[in-house]
């Protein structure tokens, strides 16, 4: 679930020439070539547990060869994947080498010495601006773990949809988003055209906190006090607005019970919906432009977010790559990691090489330089406005950081907003239920 910055290099040819057979670039301390020729790890096995489909099998074939190192992939959905990760490292067991650090972990993981610092495998410094997303990963100086890409919330929007129901001009606020949702219903273009993840998982906590910072607000204060209390505030009329999009049949009945990754993957893809509020940004290069797992190719689209008088924001969802402190192949591990976030392997994940070499649901590169090459080679869906809202709408979710106690706050708001619309409790029960977890 998540960028980019301008990287400049002069490399050898030899070394250009490896990189084009091998897939194996640059990315921080050390020359990963070398690493790379001298196979200190060959022979052993890399366990990466990640809440993403593997590479292509070519690929991960690719970095066996240069290094001798195997790599076992496992899929394992996000939110799984964060009890497992909790329940490992409490009881300090071995898991995994390789491992999800996602932007919202990072404090507490940092506290708990959980992951193995990365700062002598790899330069914060010389990789920042390459790397923009990277601080969301650093506490105390410390580099937790890498990003691996960066992800942000965009809307995207079936245009052909939009055009079937007479809709045509885009929306430019919220007012007239929440009128053209209705004009689709009544138009019968969709009877349910808003996709909303409201299983009670982390898809729905990122999807609130997108549409309150599109009502003019945020969530928490820079010192972790509740923004949502008041019916007038942004994130009571956001949880209202969400709730109410269910109930009233806008979103459809099957997604109370939805992921955020099946409401793209099953819903977005086949046009059972015909808009995300709150979406991934390089889903449409990753899932609805791929031919044999969408039926929407070439009609969905990025749109500024639409706001409370006008642009709303975007806010950052990255994810990243870290090594458990019970990892049994560091080394091994730390050049999974090199190859992994590499500037030509990042731009293949998003689609550069086409959609044999994509990583079915990946969003954008966590690298500058890799989305430079897909806006160059044409290969990014709208990949100019993609790079646009990055530098002018993109911000963190939380100002200063997510609560140390993330975890139990976001479970909070995703069971309240999940339970107000199955009509357990009210809006109001909902506000104060995750109002009460922020005060704990």
């Amino acid at each position: 679930m998540k960028a980019s910055r301008i990287l400049t290099c002069v490399v050898a040819a030899a070394t250009v020439l490896m990189i084009s057979l091998v897939g194996y670039g640059g990315s921080g301390a050390g020359n990963p070539i070398a690493h790379a020729a001298s196979r200190p790890y060959a022979g052993q096995t890399v366990s990466a547990l990640i809440a993403y489909p593997s590479p292509p099998a070519s690929a991960l074939q690719q970095f066996t060869k240069a290094t001798g190192i195997k790599v076992k992939w496992t899929n394992v959905d996000w939110d799984s994947l964060q009890t497992k990760i909790t329940a490992a490292m409490s009881a300090h067991v071995y898991f995994a080498d390789v491992t999800d650090v996602d932007w919202s972990r990072v404090g507490q993981y940092h506290i708990l010495k959980w992951f193995v610092p990365l700062n002598k495998y790899f330069s914060p410094g010389s990789l920042r601006s390459d790397m923009p997303q990277l601080s969301a990963f650093t506490v105390s100086g410390e580099l937790v773990g890498m990003p691996f890409d960066s992800s942000y919330m965009v809307t995207t929007i079936n245009t052909r949809d939009f055009a079937r129901a007479g809709i045509k001009t885009m929306p430019k606020n919220f007012a007239q988003y929440n009128a053209d949702l209705h004009k689709l219903q009544r138009s019968h273009v969709n009877a349910h055209p808003l996709g909303i993840p409201l299983a009670a998982q982390e898809g729905l906590s990122t999807y609130w906190y997108e549409v309150t910072g599109a009502l003019g607000g945020q969530v928490l204060s820079s010192s972790l006090k509740p923004q949502f209390t008041s019916p007038r505030s942004a994130g009571y009329r956001a949880l209202a607005w969400i709730v109410n999009a269910y109930k009233s049949g806008l979103v459809p009945k099957a997604n109370i019970d939805m992921s955020d990754t099946d409401e793209m993957q099953s819903e977005m893809a086949h046009n059972k919906v015909s808009t995300l509020f709150s979406d991934y940004a390089g889903q449409i290069s990753t899932i609805y432009d791929v031919p044999g797992t969408s039926t929407v190719v070439g009609q969905v689209h990025y749109v500024p977010t639409p706001g409370q008088s006008g642009t709303g924001p975007n806010l950052d969802n990255p994810d990243g790559i870290g090594i458990p402190t019970t990892a049994h192949h560091v080394g091994a591990a730390v050049e999974f990691i090199r190859w992994f976030t590499n500037p030509r392997n990042q731009a293949r994940w998003a689609g550069y090489n086409g959609p044999k070499n994509v990583i079915v649901g990946f969003p954008l590169p966590s690298r500058v330089s890799s989305l430079n090459m897909l806006v160059r080679a044409r290969k990014a869906a709208q990949g100019q406005e993609l790079a646009t809202l990055l530098k002018t709408r993109s911000r963190p979710v939380f100002p200063n950081g997510p609560p140390p106690n993330y975890a139990a706050f976001s479970a909070a708001v995703n069971t309240s907003i999940h339970q107000a619309a199955l009509g357990s409790i009210s809006v109001s029960q909902a506000i104060q239920r995750i109002a009460a977890a922020v005060h704990s």
